[in-house]
């Protein structure tokens, strides 16, 4: 055993459990490969003022969760806690907004980092999948997004989970709802940080997890009601989009995200099979994100969904995915003659495109056997002196224990057509 331990909240991915989640992020991915988006990575850590003006200097993610560090030299920087205001940084960087094609559609995963009281689906390492469509004020964008995150979950076999819904207005309507709240919250018994968060971002104070403070917003004032006619509009096409597609959705009045950026249209992905930490991802449109950060006005909306939470939510559910064997054929070679010539065939058969593996170490036969049964193969090759020197091997399937001798220059071809 090592000194050493993974840090408190964090989490190693190893093998079998790993698989799964990369068969997740493969599911969330694949819908926005096939709708036009494309691939981004970003550096694990930013420039700290990235994050405290697009997510808010305010917020608890800036104040309190952040890893923040200066350099030798001088630069403030931050791990990441989000994806967005790193892609939506890069496409500026890059000037993709100049190319004449809007929105540009961009898709990512990776590792964030917040420090947080670890719990189960809360830790200070996360992963996610994210996708952002950049520089298009449309409603069928919104809606597109929340259907292929829809389709996602359904790909994976996901029934429970529930989509809200609600709008948050934008720079015309909001700001009298913004002053309704605060008066409404100003007459609430709230502690001193939470009111002092009213005064800077009443918002925020909605999505207040705390039931000391939940029980108390019953008769808030909802945003619904102070949206101007152009958000009313924009929002009503939003759900007849998503209806249109045959997407459920709720329709969540209260329902507000835990960053400034957002604007208009927003929402959440919840599996009430997670309890407290019911949310599986989230999103929503943030058109005022590009010029917080100092790039030109980029109406954009996007969205990310956590990895981790994912799997939690195919657990609670009972889903085993069907998950393709790491390895289709083993390898156990008996005598040094036999080790030369598997080893050549194993690599024949991993430059055909089979997984093959190769029993490494000198074992006996029954210690690579039981290798061979570990690894998942559907077929082991074994070969000694005897097999050699009449020019076969033995080739067994390890479903139907069936054993057959099959001539040395012919055991790649042979696999390849079983294994089609």
């Amino acid at each position: 055993m090592s000194t050493f331990n993974a840090p408190k909240g964090t989490y190693d991915l190893i093998p079998p459990d790993s698989a799964t989640f990369l068969a997740v992020r493969e599911a969330i991915a694949a819908p926005l490969r096939n709708s036009g988006y494309g691939y981004v990575e970003t550096p694990g850590f930013e420039n700290v003022e990235l994050f405290a003006r697009g997510v808010g200097e305010s917020t608890d993610i800036v104040t309190k969760e952040m890893y923040a560090f200066e350099t030798k030299g001088g630069d403030k920087l931050a791990l990441r806690p989000e994806g967005t205001a790193s892609v939506l940084r890069a496409a500026l960087e890059a000037n993709l907004h100049k190319a004449g094609n809007l929105p540009v559609k961009l898709w990512y995963s990776g590792s964030y980092y917040r420090y947080e009281r670890p719990q189960k689906g809360r830790y200070r390492h996360f992963s996610q999948v994210g996708a952002e469509a950049i520089g298009a004020e449309d409603p069928a964008l919104d809606a597109e997004l929340i259907i292929l995150a829809d389709q996602a979950y359904r790909s994976l076999g996901l029934r429970t989970f529930r989509i809200l819904l609600n709008s948050l207005g934008d720079q015309e309507c909001r700001p009298v709802y913004r002053t309704a709240l605060q008066d409404f919250l100003r007459g609430l018994d709230l502690d001193e940080d939470t009111l002092r968060r009213a005064e800077i971002n009443p918002l925020r104070v909605l999505d207040d997890k705390r039931e000391s403070v939940q029980k108390q917003l019953g008769d808030a004032p909802l945003l619904r009601d102070y949206l101007c006619d152009a958000c009313k509009a924009y929002h009503e096409e939003v759900r007849e989009l998503i209806t249109a597609a045959g997407v459920a959705f709720e329709d969540d009045p209260k329902l507000v995200r835990g960053l400034d950026y957002y604007t208009r249209t927003t929402f959440e992905f919840v599996h009430d099979g997670l309890g407290s930490q019911s949310a599986v991802g989230g999103g929503g449109r943030y058109d005022g994100l590009s010029e917080m950060i100092g790039g030109p006005a980029l109406p954009s909306v996007g969205w990310a969904l956590g990895v981790d939470r994912t799997v939690l939510a195919l657990e609670a559910e009972g889903i085993e995915l069907e998950l393709p064997a790491s390895t289709s054929v083993f390898a156990v070679p008996l005598g040094e003659e036999a080790r030369r010539i598997l080893f050549a065939k194993v690599t024949e058969l991993r430059k055909v495109g089979i997984a093959a593996d190769f029993s490494y170490g000198g074992k006996g036969l029954k210690g690579a056997m039981k290798n061979a049964n570990r690894s998942g193969a559907r077929y082991t090759i074994v070969a000694g002196e005897r097999d050699l020197a009449e020019g076969v091997v033995q080739l067994k399937d390890m479903e139907s224990g069936e054993q057959t001798a099959v001539g040395v220059n012919e055991i790649v071809a042979e696999l390849e057509a079983r294994l089609g």
